[in-house]
């Protein structure tokens, strides 16, 4: 099930699509506290975002702006402002279609449809992680914090991805060594202290101190 997010402040338009697009079998959720859109946006994890221009405290040119910088979910812009320069605007921004209002729901679902095969037939679905204000993204192996965008190694990218699934729980090294190589064997042990080391240090330097926890001689976990 496809999971689709709506960012609109008129909250009669917004529980029109909703119960419109849950007809046809997405899960989707609205924004009721914009003070919280990118909060949300994280911990719900859409697979897409129908978005206005006009909203309150953020306009919507600056919000598709910011999930951009955490994620490729295809976004369509919702606006009543439907004159060229905004359109040009909202796929300059990052959006990837603009409906204008008033719209035909029958026509938002078409649109929705299309968008999300186009998406995700062949890629696979996008998944966001996040702990402590870090973002992990699943689909381009890297991590966000406080602005800053870090790209991470096919191997960091799996230990923080491990550890994150399991966030709260220790992983123990031979889960860990076996996700990492396929095998249990013929790997030095000395080589995960290694990467966990390397991965430590490289988080420090965007201010995530102490992000992964050692339990001496069981594992790892973020907590």
């Amino acid at each position: 099930m496809y999971k689709i997010l709506i960012v609109e402040d008129d909250m009669v338009i917004a529980k029109a699509i909703k119960c419109h697009l849950e007809t046809w079998g997405y899960e989707v959720e609205y924004i009721t506290d914009f003070n919280k859109v990118m909060s949300t946006f994280v911990s719900f994890d859409p697979q897409l975002v129908l978005l206005d221009i006009s909203l309150p405290y953020i306009n919507g040119y600056t919000l598709c702006s910011e999930i951009r910088k955490l994620s490729k979910v295809p976004i369509i812009f919702i606006s009543s402002a439907s004159d060229s320069m905004n359109i040009v605007m909202a796929i300059n921004m990052g959006g990837d279609d603009f409906i204008a209002k008033p719209f035909d729901l029958t026509i938002l679902t078409t649109k929705v449809q299309a968008l999300l095969r186009r998406t995700y037939d062949f890629t696979g679905q996008a998944n966001l992680l996040e702990h402590r204000g870090a973002i992990l993204n699943i689909s381009d192996a890297t991590l966000s914090y406080q602005g800053e965008k870090m790209e991470l190694t096919k191997n960091e990218h799996k230990i923080l991805h491990i550890l994150l699934e399991n966030k709260g729980k220790v992983v123990s090294r031979d889960t860990l060594m076996t996700r990492l190589w396929e095998t249990n064997s013929f790997v030095d042990d000395n080589t995960l202290t290694v990467n966990i080391n390397r991965l430590r240090k490289k988080l420090e330097t965007i201010g995530l101190k102490e992000f992964i926890i050692t339990k001496k001689g069981i594992g790892y976990l973020v907590d």
